[in-house]
């Protein structure tokens, strides 16, 4: 009877302890199998199908992914930071009118640019980022430099610009920005506009955008920023999720480092950059399942479109999106894939 007893403490004492293995989550260093270093990228979600596309504005598109991925990629291989990946690979993006970041951002009301843009570093969980900058050249270059360099988190407007300035960072007239074809958008919004019909409503990707990266490098850290132009025809100097930690950028190197794009409102109510990092937490969802749920479910339920792309502490990349494509691609050692449609 006596020895009957012990063996139950025995085994109170293995349950107590954790040793049950399915108390273990899935997604643990110890069960990973880490690539030497991984690098995902997007340049916006939204109404994007194959019939609307030109071959060479689809050549045009695919050449600009591959290369900001050879730009992240290369600093990855030769051994550099996921940081300095994300912000190089962003800026290639930026200073292409091709998406709607930097050189390419879309239009305000007004008719003229106001630009976000974020940054994390997944080692420390810190943080910087920038909303409504008018004159600076690479806004993801800003975001960084206020984690960095000062003890904020996030700058805007004037006060913004001001900071890049003192910093150093290229700065620009707003004009630079202008570009025919966002021009021409925000014509036909505004033209809706005066029919009585609202942007929200006729302009089906008035709202999307933002290009974003994610990396994770050789020692295990990862870093994610976002940059985009905003909404067309927004007013009121109105932000998005792109610069808010959390709902458009998130990075931790105990679970991972995500970016999105799509419809701010919904991102930032929902904290989906945040929210999915917690599910990988605080449950044993994989990569895959939790992104799937925030995407296709919570924010499908809620109105939202838009994706999102990430990388988790073990190399595992996602790109997700409810939308009828993103521009969206990524590399791992020996391994490259750039796509624009949904993958029927």
């Amino acid at each position: 009877m006596r020895q009957f007893s012990f063996i139950l403490i025995f085994i109170s004492l293995i349950s107590l302890t954790g040793c049950n293995s399915k108390s273990e989550p899935s997604n643990t260093t110890n069960d990973c199998n880490r690539p030497k270093y991984a690098i995902v990228i997007h340049g916006g979600a939204g109404t994007i199908k194959k019939e609307n596309m030109t071959p060479e504005k689809e050549a045009a598109y695919k050449q600009k992914l591959n290369e900001a991925l050879n730009t992240g990629e290369e600093i990855l291989k030769t051994g550099g930071s996921a940081m300095d990946a994300v912000e190089a690979t962003i800026q290639v993006m930026e200073n292409s009118p091709l998406f709607n970041s930097g050189k390419g951002a879309v239009y305000t009301h007004e008719g003229t640019h106001e630009l976000d843009a974020s940054f994390m570093d997944g080692a420390t969980l810190n943080a910087g980022a920038v909303g409504g900058v008018t004159i600076v050249k690479n806004p993801i270059r800003a975001a960084r430099l206020v984690m960095t360099n000062s003890p904020h988190v996030l700058l805007t407007g004037s006060g913004a610009d001001q900071f890049a300035i003192d910093q150093g960072l290229d700065t620009v007239p707003n004009t630079y920005f202008d570009t025919e074809s966002r021009y021409k958008s925000l014509q036909k919004v505004l033209e809706k506009e005066k029919q009585g019909m609202g942007y929200l409503e006729e302009w089906p990707d008035y709202k999307y955008g933002t290009v974003g990266c994610v990396a994770l490098d050789k020692n295990g850290n990862i870093a994610a920023g976002t940059s985009t132009g905003g909404m067309t025809n927004k007013r009121y100097n109105r932000i998005g999720d792109s610069p808010i930690i959390g709902a458009g950028t998130y990075a931790n190197n105990q679970t991972c480092g995500v970016s999105c794009t799509g419809h701010g409102e919904y991102y930032i109510r929902y904290a989906v950059a945040h929210d999915l990092s917690a599910q990988l937490e605080y449950t044993n969802r994989s990569l895959e399942a939790a992104a799937n749920e925030i995407i296709h479910h919570k924010l499908m339920k809620a109105g939202g479109s838009g994706g999102l792309i990430a990388i988790d502490k073990c190399g595992n990349i996602v790109m997700d999106f409810n939308t009828a494509g993103m521009y969206r691609g990524y590399a791992k050692p020996q391994e490259r894939v750039v796509e624009i449609y949904k993958q029927k």
